[in-house]
């Protein structure tokens, strides 16, 4: 038997170098596994053990005299196979008590307890495995005791610890089996034991003989790789089976469409079929995930029809994937399509409904039908998960509804659940949409507290993690992942807190995750939303690989900054680097055509998305040409173009037609527009304001009146204007006419010098905007207090630093107004002034802005 050392030495030498064949066409080439000198190092001490649910039961010495020759071996042996396959570990701790009392199967008898120890395993129960496994005298313990302790370890969170058992194992003199590859492999879908110790697990496979002749070792490895991102290397082993079934089909294309390979998982279910292999419903699955990413809809109803000629359409799993097929389709019977499928599924369970809720709300137009929905299914007693809530609440943010929000909220916490990072970064973003900045504030701060600050204080000066736990970390979500890392980042640009996303950024660095895309992607985006459009591209421009997220983070950020000809520049070069660019893209593309007054342009962008790339418009994409023909002042052609549609418009694209009525003044458009959304969105005040503004612009003050009336009769209020600067880390809130600042007094005094510096320069009030029946006067003095003038008042006398911009974001569209007197403020100030309102960036300097004008 060679020793372990003598192996690392044997296995780095020679067996590594059969996986540097010529790579498959269309893949990366493969880079040898790190040779690091520690790579078995870790198998040599063994700490004591994390404990899993109780100890087992302990009899008394009275007990076992009390006993009596009880169970036959193999009648024993069976009732803990039977209670392993149902992990019943009730029943199993019963059977285990009865052994105790008997006083001799466990000590003398291999078979019983080995099946008591796979019993424990198999339960999650890791001290009582271990318990068992150390009182198992040494002549007891065979191969298979050792593999189940092992497995135990590295299928519950003590990675570390198994493969020390594993390395235990060889220096007893055992040949490991394909179980005891297995669970040494399992042990390496850690990331830094995959590095440390993965070459030499791999090496061991071909000394042993078990490179592609055993298929449980080949789907451990494939697991492995593809866990550790190497999915090149995932499929060398695949091809490298000399024997497949379709559960290796179905891993490797599962893996293929988890990391967002999703053609090549389609060629290789092709593949499969012609290999003359029937897939599952695991398989069906994957393949429908895999359809819905590419936004195929013609497969997608190919692969329902499979479904349906295997029988399979039942399974829960299936039913699910078809459910979000159809809703993520955006064809104009896509949610039709998918109630339909809901509809026959025989029981219902929480991933059903999710998936019909998930699709509901991504398609965002139907947001009150969510809730309903929502309210069903916690009246048919299914309870929600973190997906559930995640997506409930993208509905409250939608809707603007704190209210539901709250309620959401406090479900969310009584399940435990509002500290997932998915439900916490949902939370920050539905109080920041609806304006409630210090709730999403409090909000951000308690998920980045929980997952960063231990995180932070466990990092040497190397940037490794020097506590054992941090192994497990990732599995519970709580820390050191780059998923973590992405989805705090996406969190801090939904407030705007750029020093926390900074800090974000280095902690990623620090952690070694520098050259992972999706932190890389969120960075771009997070850069973006703060105004650091330098910064953003210096972020994409690092980035080692990009993806269509990581283009269309881009396209989208240059084009809310005003860049619009570089944006679409960009997404040239996207095509022409042979990335695919999918229904997000276009919408960038198409605001981007919008921003900039773009119209040949966009009309062909909009004609090459269907005709080049096969997608399908959805809801937005109309949005988009609404917007595009409805700023450059061609209502009537708008009109049109939502009459022409192939689906009925929903109240987006309306109240889209309905804001370019209100700017070029075209009432008998804009009352059909707002007679459309009225009917589709009836609790939305949005178009009663809207078509208030345009009776107000040409004076009819009774229609006014009406309008103003029938609010108040439905009870809805005109959403509040709020601007908010982050200064020395704090939040600062301001609304219209505001006085609650602890510096409000200051504030005004600052605000009204600032009015009459730019008076003289040229600035004239523009009390037009101003709808309501008054003075000149006193519509000066309302314009005077609009949250974003007493915010740039409260940014001069707080940000000293004249190299600095001043900084600020708001809820709502920038008016005229203050856009103008803005601009006049940079001048005479010589600051320049970062403005984000919902829609985009104002980069105001020397008296100019980015948007040109055209907003």
């Amino acid at each position: 038997m060679v020793s372990f050392n003598s192996l690392e030495c044997w296995v780095l030498s020679n067996d590594i170098t059969i996986l540097s064949c010529r790579p498959r066409h269309g893949h990366r080439p493969f880079h040898p596994l790190p040779q690091s000198p520690t790579a078995i190092s870790i198998f040599t001490s063994r700490p004591h053990p994390r404990g899993h649910h109780s100890p087992p039961p302990q009899a008394s010495h009275h007990d076992r005299k009390a006993g009596h020759a009880g169970l036959q071996p193999s009648e024993a042996a069976a009732l803990l196979t039977a209670a392993a396959r149902a992990r019943d570990l009730r029943l199993g701790r019963a059977l285990h008590a009865r052994l105790l009392r008997t006083g001799s199967l466990l000590e003398a008898d291999a078979v019983v307890a080995n099946s008591l120890l796979t019993l424990y395993s198999k339960c999650g129960a890791v001290a009582a495995a271990r318990s068992v496994f150390d009182g198992m005298p040494v002549g007891l313990r065979d191969l298979v005791s050792w593999t189940a302790m092992a497995s135990c370890l590295s299928r519950n969170g003590a990675e570390a610890e198994g493969l020390r058992l594993f390395g235990e194992t060889l220096e007893e003199g055992l040949l490991p089996n394909a179980f005891t590859l297995c669970a040494a492999v399992q042990a390496c879908f850690v990331s830094e034991l995959f590095h440390s110790a993965g070459s030499a697990v791999l090496g061991l496979v071909f000394k042993l003989g078990f490179w592609g002749t055993d298929v449980s070792v080949g789907c451990a490895l494939i697991d492995m790789f593809a866990k550790n991102g190497d999915l090149v290397v995932a499929r060398r082993v695949f091809d490298g089976l000399f024997e497949r079934t379709v559960v290796v089909w179905t891993l490797l294309i599962t893996r293929y469409a988890q990391s967002g390979y999703s053609d090549e998982a389609l060629e290789l279910f092709l593949d499969m079929l012609e290999n003359g292999f029937q897939p599952d419903q695991y398989t069906m699955s994957s393949m429908l995930s895999a359809c819905t990413e590419l936004g195929s809809f013609r497969l997608g109803q190919q692969l329902h029809s499979l479904a349906l000629r295997l029988g399979l359409e039942s399974d829960s799993c299936v039913s699910c994937g078809l459910v979000d097929m159809y809703a993520k389709s955006h064809n104009g019977q896509s949610l039709h399509n998918a109630r339909k499928v809901f509809n026959r599924v025989p029981k219902h369970n929480v991933m059903s409904w999710t998936a019909l809720l998930s699709g509901y709300v991504q398609r965002g137009s139907q947001d009150n039908q969510v809730m309903i929905l929502f309210c069903k299914m916690l009246n048919e007693g299914i309870r929600p998960n973190h997906i559930t809530y995640s997506s409930m609440l993208k509905a409250c943010a939608n809707l603007g509804d704190q209210d539901s929000g709250r309620q959401i909220h406090t479900h969310c916490v009584k399940s435990s659940l509002a500290d997932l990072n998915i439900v916490g970064n949902a939370l920050v973003s539905m109080y920041a949409e609806s304006g409630s900045m210090e709730e999403a504030r409090h909000a951000f701060d308690q998920l980045y507290e929980k997952n960063m600050v231990s995180f932070s204080c466990n990092l040497d000066g190397d940037g490794r993690s020097n506590t054992y736990q941090d192994y497990q970390i990732e599995r519970m979500e709580l820390g050191i992942n780059t998923f973590t890392f992405a989805s705090l980042i996406s969190a801090a640009a939904s407030v705007g807190l750029l020093t926390r996303g900074q800090q974000l950024h280095a902690l990623s660095l620090k952690a070694g995750f520098g050259s992972d895309t999706s932190i890389g992607n969120s960075l771009v985006s997070m850069y973006s939303r703060c105004g650091y459009l330098v910064d953003a591209c210096q972020a994409f421009d690092e980035m080692n690989d990009h993806n269509v997220i990581s283009w269309t983070s881009m396209i989208s950020g240059l084009a809310k900054h005003g860049y619009a000809v570089r944006a679409l520049e960009l997404f040239h070069e996207m095509i022409a680097a042979g990335v695919k660019p999918n229904d997000v893209t276009y919408i960038a593309v198409l605001s981007a055509c919008s921003h900039a007054g773009l119209v040949k342009e966009g009309k062909e962008h909009f004609r090459m998305m269907q005709k080049d790339h096969g997608l399908i418009p959805r809801m937005e994409h109309y949005a988009c040409m609404v917007d595009l023909l409805g700023r450059s002042g061609l209502v009537v052609e708008a009109l049109d173009f939502i009459n022409e549609m192939p689906c009925q418009a929903d109240a987006l694209v309306w109240k889209t037609l309905l804001g370019a009525c209100k700017t070029h003044n075209n009432m008998d458009i804009g009352e059909i527009a707002a007679n459309h959304v009225t009917q589709l969105e009836p609790q939305d005040p949005a178009p009663y304001v809207l078509l208030s503004n345009l009776y107000a612009d040409a004076g009819l003050w009774d229609q006014v009146a009406r309008i103003r009336s029938l609010m108040r009769d439905k009870n809805l209020m005109k959403e509040k204007g709020l601007s908010w600067m982050h200064v020395e880390n704090a939040i600062h809130e301001f609304r219209a006419g505001d006085t609650s600042h602890p510096q409000a007094e200051e504030i005004y005094t600052k605000l009204e010098t600032l009015i009459r510096e730019i008076k003289v320069m040229g600035y004239v009030p523009d009390t037009s905007i101003v709808l309501h029946d008054m003075s000149d006067e006193l519509k000066e003095l309302c314009l005077l207090q609009h949250s974003e003038k007493i915010a740039v008042a409260f940014g001069l006398i707080s940000c000293t630093s004249a190299t600095k911009p001043i900084r600020i974001f708001k809820n709502l569209r920038v008016c005229a107004d203050c856009h103008s007197a803005l601009k006049y403020v940079s001048k005479a100030t010589g600051r320049e002034i970062i403005l984000r309102d919902s829609n985009r960036f104002h980069r105001m300097k020397d008296g100019e802005c980015s948007c040109r004008e055209y907003w």
